[in-house]
């Protein structure tokens, strides 16, 4: 069997190409592979470290290739880049990736296993639904506009616009084939949404982490499952903040000189996930009257001081740090965690 100390893995749709290197300083053995020729090419050579950038179809080759008994290593593309010499293709980035796997301050993406990406395809399908709802329901109403018919805003008054659309004469009979034809295709969204909702919720009855997180204020199911199955080892993160950091939860920094200079969060990192738990935020913020002791007390005292959207992302924040302090203890939830994280 060949042996080489690191191999780097250029992934693609139908053909991979392969950077492995001997020994330091040696030679390097290039191979452009067919996805039918990848096992067997892996099956050849000796267990050694896989370097491979964490885009499509990367979890599923890493697990592939551990079984096979090999390390894979999972590296955001944005990580590796530094490493290209000159030029950009399939050659240039597989040594890339080789030679970025072996620097030791190099941070890994921890590999998903079959279900919990499963979990992440629901969610996401879920999302892409909610989108083209509220592009059918948007097309609805501003085609009854054109006839004034008009309801209230929101996804609730759908179906009385539709009541509407159906006993108005001021509607056509060409447009109501329109208004029909939207009409169903909504319904079949509801239902498909429906049908994931389920499948989500078995999916956190499965999994006792995401039964631990939703112990948290404002965390939900939706919220539990998708971190969950994101997240697999919170050992990934130094503390709390570094994971608040990767969710772009904490403000950008432009620091030089030994003076900070901190500017709002950007728009970088999981937009799911922090898109979650700033409504969580939103609804604790919603109720913050009803509440008592120290999460009332620490919110009541933002409020007097920052706007309140400023607010549900500083308890987005809060709530980041929290998820991560739990996932990595196993603790239950308490109150008194508002104040230490």
């Amino acid at each position: 069997m060949q042996k080489f100390i690191r191999i780097g893995v250029d992934l693609a749709k139908n053909y991979f190409q392969v950077h492995a290197l001997v020994s330091e300083g040696g030679s390097a053995v290039t191979r452009k592979l067919t996805r039918s020729k990848m096992r067997e090419f892996f099956a050849q050579i000796e267990p050694c470290c896989i370097g491979l950038e964490a885009c499509g179809s990367a979890h599923y080759w890493a697990r592939e290739l551990q079984a096979m008994g090999h390390e894979a290593f999972l590296m955001p593309p944005a990580y590796t880049k530094p490493y290209v010499k000159r030029g950009k293709n399939d050659a240039v980035d597989a040594e890339a990736i080789c030679e970025a796997v072996s620097r030791p301050g190099m941070r890994f993406v921890p590999i998903k296993s079959a279900e919990q990406q499963a979990t992440l395809t629901l969610h996401k399908t879920r999302d892409l639904l909610v989108k083209q709802r509220t592009m059918t329901v948007n097309a609805l109403r501003s085609h009854l506009a054109e006839f004034g018919i008009i309801v209230a805003k929101g996804i609730g008054h759908v179906s009385d616009l539709l009541q509407l659309a159906e006993t108005d004469a001021r509607l056509p009979s060409v447009a109501n084939a329109a208004v029909k034809a939207l009409a169903q295709q909504i319904d079949a969204i509801d239902q498909s949404l429906d049908d994931l909702e389920k499948e989500i919720a078995n999916a956190h009855s499965r999994s006792e982490m995401s039964q631990l997180l939703v112990e948290i204020p404002g965390v939900g199911k939706l919220t539990a499952t998708v971190i969950s199955a994101s997240m697999p080892d919170p050992n990934v993160f130094r503390s709390g903040r570094d994971f608040a950091a990767w969710l772009r939860l904490t403000p950008r920094q432009n620091s030089s000189g030994g003076k900070p200079s901190l500017g709002a969060i950007t728009k970088q990192g999981n937009q799911y996930i922090r898109k979650l738990l700033v409504l969580a935020g939103t609804s604790l913020l919603n109720v913050v009257g009803k509440r008592k002791g120290v999460l009332r007390d620490w919110i009541v005292g933002l409020l007097a001081k920052k706007p309140a959207r400023l607010v549900t992302v500083a308890i987005a924040n809060k709530l980041a740090r929290i998820i991560w302090a739990m996932m990595k203890t196993g603790e239950s939830f308490r109150t008194e965690m508002f104040m230490k994280a």
